[in-house]
C-alpha cells in the first residue's frame, strides 16, 4: 500500500493557506499512521492503545516541559 492509496483524514482545527500544516491520520488494519502534511513521505506507525496513551498524556500536561 502506498501513501496515494491510504484515506489520510486531517484534523478539523487544520488550516492556513495551502493546509501544509496539519496532522494527518489514517487507519490500516490494526495500525494507526501519521505524517505532517508538509512531508507526507514520512509516515509514523503506531497502534490505538499507544496512541490514546499519547493523546491522554498530552490533553493531561504531561508533555508541556517539551515546548
Amino acid at each position: 500500500m502506498t501513501n496515494t492509496d491510504i484515506r489520510w483524514q486531517k484534523s478539523s482545527f487544520s488550516s492556513g493557506g495551502d493546509g501544509g500544516q496539519c496532522i494527518e491520520l489514517a487507519a490500516i488494519a490494526d495500525n494507526i499512521v501519521l505524517r505532517e502534511s508538509d512531508d507526507p513521505e514520512t509516515v509514523v506507525t503506531t497502534n490505538r492503545h499507544k496512541l490514546r496513551a499519547f493523546l491522554l498524556g498530552v490533553k493531561a500536561g504531561e508533555f508541556d516541559h517539551l515546548i
